[in-house]
């Protein structure tokens, strides 16, 4: 569906709502041109000088994820599943975020690399190194146009202009203040953009539970399975509770999240511009808090479109779940109120896209070019090439915005890509992390199979496998678990046959970089330990940990 036929999507703005949402751009555009005088060499540009503090880091760390999957993907999830959504939050990110903060955030930050491909450079070598950056980049440009394709919806629900031009535009707006200030500008706005989505966000809730009848008349308009997590079997599509119980827990709980937020560099990238590694290693952690509670806003607006929205109840195949939050937004919010969600959501996509662009410029600068291609230029030539990478992929990224548009639940998109290369990586990167005898061969050939199964998989059951055929074309949610699931399965015993045949490091090569090689004082900040409780990494997270399992318990 061509965005300029949406017409069910325009809405109804007026003065005071293009008012609100210009100011929204002066205070963007503003701090890129404030960041830019901060911005004098590469690792300024990269990676804001290592010189944030925690909160910052952290909201902008829960701010960069807090894009197109958390707001349309989440909300169409809401309308499908219900609270079976949730488990993306508190099994699907929490836990993994956690043990970011505690176990892998000293050696990322204590090893002073630039990236998590670097990283793997130094951990495995060059091979390794070479296919993580690859398809790191690529998967950046991939999950940017669907950042970019959401950020045009909206521009098109208010302007009615067509597809195409409603991505320039709006990569522009993107490219404009990251080609200024690089990170720092990213993160800063990412800041701004978290208190401008909540915002947003919670009128909308409140208005929506209302119309409905309050939560008992929403209640009894739905399914009582969505208003229960547990076993989840609509969002795995496993018809027994106990697959469902281990696919989600395994892989979506394990494989999935703790791929995606312990060795995604669009999250670590934030951790790693903290001012100090107790700074570094509590980022993680801090977001996870708001993390908790954000799915109550996303969720619940899906939950009510399926049942307020005329298009929705007339099973109209003009819409599809995508379209909930928007046209909720149509039905329910005044003018004034109207433009504070627009401007929610365009802070949403583009913290999103931003975040995408920023880790792209990094690795694509740092891992590939310098690495590969130009590696003996002063460090004014890196950052020139690291804003011009900035503008290539952003243009490229208005192409990759046309795949994500055939997929009507971005979440299915999202969800394939993340078993595409989150997975093996996290294999590759964690088996690496705690096994010594793990060889250089065993980093990249298992990167390599964990990639090519799930690959291969998705290919069986989407274009060979027709019909209901058992463990292929499950409903939901479970064709990306099970992928992911066998992704990692594969690396891991890929790594293992592979070193027991090749030769490992030496292990004063893998001081820093394994968790046996690396002294203990390494592995934490000393200067914690006069912190008060709520400043330690480790009372923070357990504190994280308990509130996380309770809301499980509530709503099981």
């Amino acid at each position: 569906m061509l965005l300029a036929e949406a017409n069910h999507l325009r809405l109804d703005v007026h003065a005071v709502d293009y008012l609100i949402v210009l100011l929204y751009f002066v205070f963007v555009l503003g701090i890129g041109w404030a960041a830019r005088s901060r911005v004098s060499s590469s690792i300024d540009f990269f990676l804001s000088g290592r010189s944030l503090p925690a909160w910052v880091t952290g909201l902008a760390f829960i701010s960069a994820n807090l894009g197109a999957v958390e707001i349309i993907g989440m909300s169409a999830n809401g309308m499908q599943y219900g609270f079976q959504t949730m488990h993306y939050f508190w099994i699907g990110a929490v836990p993994a975020m956690v043990f970011l903060g505690i176990v892998m955030m000293p050696f990322y930050y204590g090893s002073q690399v630039r990236s998590v491909p670097e990283f793997m450079l130094r951990r495995f070598g060059p091979a390794a190194h070479l296919v993580n950056a690859i398809s790191f980049a690529i998967a950046q440009l991939l999950i940017a146009g669907v950042n970019l394709l959401l950020l045009a919806k909206i521009v098109n629900a208010i302007l009615g202009w067509s597809l195409f031009t409603t991505l320039i535009v709006a990569a522009i707006i993107v490219l404009s203040y990251i080609t200024l200030g690089g990170l720092s500008a990213a993160i800063y706005n990412e800041v701004l953009q978290f208190f401008v989505i909540i915002a947003a966000l919670l009128p909308l809730t409140i208005i929506g539970i209302n119309r409905a009848g309050g939560w008992q008349g929403l209640r009894a308009q739905l399914p009582e399975s969505h208003f229960h997590n547990w076993p989840g079997t609509d969002l795995s599509g496993f018809a027994s509770p106990v697959l469902s119980v281990i696919g989600i827990t395994f892989g979506l709980g394990f494989v999935l999240s703790f791929g995606y937020w312990t060795t995604n560099f669009v999250e670590v990238q934030r951790a790693m511009a903290s001012d100090s590694l107790s700074a570094a290693r509590r980022t993680p952690i801090i977001g996870a808090f708001p993390k908790m509670f954000i799915p109550f806003l996303v969720v619940i607006p899906g939950m009510v479109a399926s049942v307020t929205v005329a298009e929705y109840l007339e099973d109209s195949p003009a819409v599809q779940p995508n379209d909930a939050v928007l046209l909720l937004m149509r039905d329910m919010l005044p003018n004034g109120l109207l433009g504070i969600a627009i401007a929610g959501l365009l802070a949403s996509f583009m913290a999103g896209m931003a975040a995408n662009i920023s880790a792209f410029n990094t690795v694509i600068s740092y891992d590939i070019w310098q690495t590969y291609v130009v590696n003996d230029r002063d460090d004014a030539y890196y950052l020139r090439f690291g804003r011009l990478a900035t503008v290539g992929a952003t243009i490229i990224a208005v192409f990759t915005a046309l795949i994500a548009q055939n997929f009507g639940n971005v979440m299915d998109y999202l969800q394939t890509l993340f078993g595409f290369f989150n997975a093996p990586l996290f294999a590759t990167f964690i088996l690496g992390m705690f096994w010594a005898k793990m060889t250089p061969t065993a980093g990249w050939t298992s990167l390599v199979s964990g990639t090519a199964m799930a690959i291969a998989y998705w290919v069986m059951a989407t274009f060979v496998v027709n019909g209901d055929s058992g463990v292929f074309n499950l409903p939901g949610q479970g064709t990306a678990f099970v992928a992911a699931t066998l992704a990692f399965v594969t690396a891991i015993g890929v790594a293992v046959v592979v070193s027991l045949f090749t030769t490992p490091k030496p292990t004063r090569e893998l001081v820093g970089f394994v968790y046996s090689a690396t002294p203990k004082d390494q592995r934490s900040d000393a200067a914690e330990a006069s912190q008060p409780w709520l400043q330690r990494t480790v009372p923070l997270g357990l504190l994280c940990l308990a509130m996380v399992i309770t809301l499980n318990a509530i709503f099981a």
